[in-house]
């Protein structure tokens, strides 16, 4: 297979389970005693591996899972400080509120660039490590014009999958006049974020933004060419969901309360429902109805939320324990939703699958089957991590 002047063609081959994510949306599509074939960052073929071609190289896996990187497609990644305090609170009984964002807006706005550049790189070499080969990133812990656009600019450092999250909450100097917010928020915030991002996002909810102000936010953002995502119906019901589906966004993310008429949204409107959660498990909020959601035909991600306050893991695999054990997903809905799932919350076609064509982003298992990943929760099971075809943590 390999072409004069190519990047050598890699065979791996003795796969236990390949998990190729191929065929019609939501299906999960698998292969026994299979290989594949990485030739130029991509996925050059598929298949059992008797029939595999000849390959410049080969690594036997030995009866190993392989699975395509998990794509995480909502995380605050760039912030000061942490909130173990109010972590603890939690657990003995306090509430969670918006309101606790606050904390890492006063944390962020005093770190230094440097800082907020190690901690985002730290976290983004953890989630390599555990099989995230693509994320997304937010903004929304700055909240001034400066700080947002220092956010977007380290989060592009990382990642073309970049969120202004201007409209996470209000700041404190801005709670008497909240119009006044949402206009900056608009105008030159949004200009100085835009050329950094191809994301606009806003959380719609008490303590946050009403859905008049999320709609002018959102209708900023999408003619300023970014695409629309929505924080809805997080900590009760909300006119989240139905704000995201009049706007066209793409994901409306965390849906722990959900009418039927939010769900008939949701499947109508082409919404992917990204569900979060080590957001719940972080706060004590009732989990997700995952199961009502997929049974309506919805498409659903799985996604960590990482953030210093209400969900503070980079780990896509204790997601998928998690939606398994507590939201009535099945194994291949759990893994499926965070791989091909994140895909469509980006609207990737590139990533989240094996066929080819796609980008070499896979991981192996020191396991023969995906549901080892609910089935041995908290185990470390990712023995090594492809992205773009090179081998980016651990050993096959």
């Amino acid at each position: 297979m390999g072409k004069t002047n190519a990047v050598p063609a890699t065979l791996l081959t003795r796969i236990g389970e390949l998990v190729t994510n191929e065929g019609d949306l939501g299906s999960f599509t698998a292969i026994d005693n299979a290989a594949l074939i990485i030739e130029d960052g991509v996925i050059a073929w598929t298949g059992p591996s008797s029939r595999a071609p000849a390959a410049d190289s080969f690594v036997d896996v030995g009866r190993r899972a392989v699975l395509p990187g998990f794509v995480d497609s909502h995380a605050h990644l760039v912030f000061g400080g942490e909130r173990s305090t109010e972590f603890a609170a939690r657990m003995a009984g306090r509430p969670y509120a918006a309101g606790g964002i606050l904390t890492t807006v006063k944390a962020t706005r005093a770190a230094t660039d440097v800082a907020l550049r190690a901690n985002l790189r730290r976290l983004v070499n953890e989630m390599r490590g555990q099989g995230t080969t693509a994320f997304e990133c937010k903004s929304g812990y700055g909240l001034t014009v400066a700080d947002e656009a220092r956010g977007v600019r380290l989060a592009a450092e990382v990642t073309p999958e970049v969120t202004f999250l201007g409209a996470h909450v209000v700041p404190p100097e801005f709670t008497a006049d909240v119009a006044g917010y949402v206009d900056l928020v608009c105008g030159p915030m949004l200009v100085a974020c835009a050329p950094h991002a191809r994301w606009i996002d806003v959380f719609c909810e008490d303590g946050a933004f009403g859905p008049d102000a999320a709609r002018t936010i959102l209708a900023a953002g999408q003619a300023a060419g970014l695409g629309g995502r929505v924080h809805g119906n997080q900590l009760g019901p909300g006119p989240g969901v139905r704000v995201a589906a009049e706007a066209g966004a793409a994901t409306v993310d965390h849906c722990t309360y959900l009418t039927p008429g939010d769900v008939d949204a949701i499947v109508s409107s082409g919404l992917v429902a990204t569900l979060l959660p080590s957001a719940e498990f972080s706060t004590r909020q009732p989990y997700p109805d995952a199961r009502r959601l997929l049974d309506a035909g919805a498409t659903v991600a799985l996604a960590t939320d990482c953030n210093p306050g209400s969900s503070f893991t980079s780990s896509m695999s204790f997601c998928i324990a998690l939606a398994v054990r507590e939201m009535r997903m099945t194994t291949e809905e759990a893994v499926w939703a965070a791989t091909a799932g994140g895909a469509r919350a980006l609207r990737r076609t590139d990533i989240g699958h094996l066929g080819a064509g796609a980008r070499a982003d896979l991981i192996l298992l020191d396991a023969p089957s995906h549901s080892y990943l609910a089935y041995r929760p908290g185990v470390p099971l990712i023995a090594a991590v492809w992205q773009g075809g090179n081998l980016v943590s651990g050993s096959p």
